[in-house]
């Protein structure tokens, strides 16, 4: 505990003149509660263009610039629409990928639907590319996917059910709107395909739910070939995308020398599989990099900072040396040129409120920043470092620091989503925005995270509301020894399984907090369990997933009632905010309402703000401004 002490004003130390130099002028709360005003930015085959979603106030467009014209040549309007993201076909055509919360006919509830459109510069247009009841089955949600381009560059190919029965791959036409026709005749297992440079269709991916086989088929002149299966309660093995020669299929799977994720390619010809492409020690690989045509050109690791790998060392070198001349920052591939000689980063980190670059003739370029209205000084210190849990493991801990003196400061225990998933360094708005109201903001990657490598990840199995709220109890204890935090003022605030850790902090250790907040939280794990049993049927893989992430399958009634917060109101002490948006799909809004309405039965201290069509992410703007006033509001009234 002592050296973690010295450790940590040692390296501050060295913080201290920026800190103190920031500028102390109070950011307004609107300031960060705003979705970015730039985001989503994609670049042009050629590098002339960039498209990029524009959000200010009550405006949101999508903005093509033409950096040789110097001026805005295109735009859409998507205040209607929720975009997830957008791409460059060639120097005319985008596709965009949008959402939209809606109900479909003949199907219980609303539901999230995906969709695809090319948006054509020249005719300034922008056409569905597959839309329910014309040549497709209406009971579907997601028909926003790509999987490649013909070689014409005319029409996109996308999976798509034709009937309750049928997965087949579609043919969608990109400048007109034109009822899709069939490419490929699927069947009811299947879930993927994969295209070449040709127009023809590679292979397939399938997996049966009844017999749990999952397996890849390659399209030969003979008809299907299995070049791979295996009999698996859900998918274990992904394949992502071909190689560049499209010969092969690019798999990631668990490494049995290492115990880490690694990728690997597969054979197309006879399924030979190869020995590690892309694998390192305590490193997981978060995604792939690779082109609308699902050609893989590397990955990306995740981690506090993004690392690289790819198949072309020269791009690698290139990268590389790029984001080791920024130690103190994080730079994100957003998008790049086919021939990688233009790529755009987004900066973040030491005095960066999320910038776009242009990596171009070895010169660098700021397009954007994603926050004008917060100066790169406003923008608070983010440290990074570990802790041991009370068993000995490591456990990684990011610390946002607020603009004064760091001893015995107001906290908030911001545990992150997922909780298969981890905080970074970059703009976090929520983080960003308690420090500068003088809180001292801690994020531990308790084991279950990913980015620290899969046996940390696997180490979060059965242990909801156990270790993984252990690993959030000890860092506090850390930093309250240490004397950084006090510990009459902390509050733990999350969203997702956060918000159920925040629940689960103000049921099982009362006493450590102040207050509580829980965003689209979990209150309920065996109504949640029995909900996807539900929804998908007992025995479907994502049960399964679920039974083996909470309680390392080994499931029972009194497992899931005694990690389920909602049976331990009578244990909670201190005020709770409950935060829920009307139309989230990941966590039902009766989490929050039943939750709510049993602390109230209770006689708790209580407060429910339910989000008007709100998601699971706080994806609208007007969502995210009303959750921050009123925890805003909570915070400040009760630490």
């Amino acid at each position: 505990m002592v050296a973690f002490r010295i450790f940590i004003i040692c390296s501050l130390l060295m913080l201290s003149v920026s800190i103190f130099a920031k500028s102390s002028e109070l950011v307004p709360l609107e300031a960060y509660g705003a979705l970015p005003t730039v985001g989503m930015m994609a670049i042009s085959p050629s590098g002339d263009k960039v498209a990029y979603r524009r959000t200010e106030d009550t405006e949101d467009f999508m903005v093509v610039f033409d950096f040789t014209q110097g001026k805005i040549i295109g735009g859409v309007d998507l205040s209607n629409i929720r975009p997830s993201h957008m791409y460059f076909v060639d120097e005319k055509r985008i596709i965009l990928v949008v959402s939209r919360n809606t109900k479909i006919f003949g199907f219980r509830g609303r539901h999230d639907v995906s969709r695809a459109h090319s948006y054509n510069l020249e005719t300034n247009k922008l056409i569905p590319l597959l839309t329910l009841g014309e040549g497709i089955y209406s009971g579907q949600s997601q028909l926003g996917t790509i999987v490649g381009i013909s070689s014409d560059g005319s029409k996109a190919f996308m999976p798509a059910w034709e009937n309750e029965s049928t997965y087949s791959l579609m043919r969608a036409n990109l400048d007109r709107k034109r009822k899709a026709k069939r490419h490929k005749r699927g069947s009811n297992d299947v879930i993927d395909y994969f295209v070449n440079d040709k127009d023809q269709v590679l292979a397939r991916e399938r997996y049966n739910n009844k017999t749990n086989i999952h397996s890849v088929e390659a399209l030969t002149n003979n008809g299907w070939k299995v070049i791979f299966k295996e009999e698996t309660r859900y998918k274990t093995k992904g394949f992502v995308g071909v190689t560049s020669d499209f010969n092969n299929l690019v798999m990631i799977e668990e490494n049995a020398n290492t115990d880490h994720w690694a990728y690997y390619t597969i054979s197309l010809k006879d399924g030979m599989k190869s020995e590690p492409i892309f694998s390192q020690p305590n490193k997981s690989v978060e995604s792939v990099l690779s082109d609308i045509n699902r050609i893989v050109y590397g990955v990306r690791y995740a981690g506090f900072k993004p690392s690289y790998e790819f198949f072309d060392k020269d791009v690698e070198k290139k990268v590389n040396a790029l984001i080791d001349s920024m130690p103190n920052n994080s730079l994100t591939i957003v998008d790049h040129t086919p021939d990688w000689k233009k790529i755009i980063f987004l900066l973040e980190g030491d005095n960066s409120e999320g910038e776009y670059l242009l990596h171009a003739n070895n010169k660098i370029t700021i397009v954007a920043s994603q926050r004008p209205s917060i100066e790169p000084e406003q923008v608070h210190q983010i440290y990074q470092t570990k802790y041991k849990a009370r068993d000995g493991l490591k456990i990684p801990l990011l610390l946002t620091l607020p603009n004064v003196e760091l001893e015995r400061l107001p906290a908030i225990l911001m545990p992150h989503g997922g909780p298969a998933s981890y905080d970074r360094i970059g703009f976090d708005w929520m983080a960003q925005y308690f420090a500068s109201r003088g809180y001292l903001v801690i994020q531990p990657q308790f084991r279950g995270s990913e980015g620290f490598g899969s046996e940390f990840t696997l180490k979060g199995r059965g242990e909801w509301g156990r270790k993984m709220q252990d690993d959030l109890t000890d860092s506090l204890k850390v930093l309250v020894k240490s004397g950084y935090v006090d510990p009459k003022r902390v509050c733990i605030v999350g969203a997702s399984y956060g918000g159920y850790a925040a629940l689960a902090g103000a049921a099982f250790t009362p006493e450590k907090y102040k207050c509580a907040v829980s965003i689209n939280g979990v209150s309920d794990v065996e109504r949640m369990l029995n909900d996807e049993k539900r929804d998908y049927g007992k025995n479907h893989w994502v049960v399964s997933y679920w039974e083996d992430s909470i309680a390392n399958n080994e499931v029972s009634e009194d497992f899931l009632q005694k990690i389920s917060p909602i049976n331990h109101v009578h244990n909670i002490s201190i005020p709770i905010l409950l935060i829920h948006g009307e139309h989230d799909e990941v966590v039902p809004l009766r989490q929050s309402e039943n939750m709510y309405d049993e602390l109230k039965d209770a006689n708790k201290h209580v407060e429910f703000v339910e989000l008007d069509k709100g998601d699971h992410y706080l994806s609208n703007g007007k969502n995210r401004m009303q959750a921050l006033k009123a925890i805003d509001k909570f915070i400040t009234s009760h630490l």
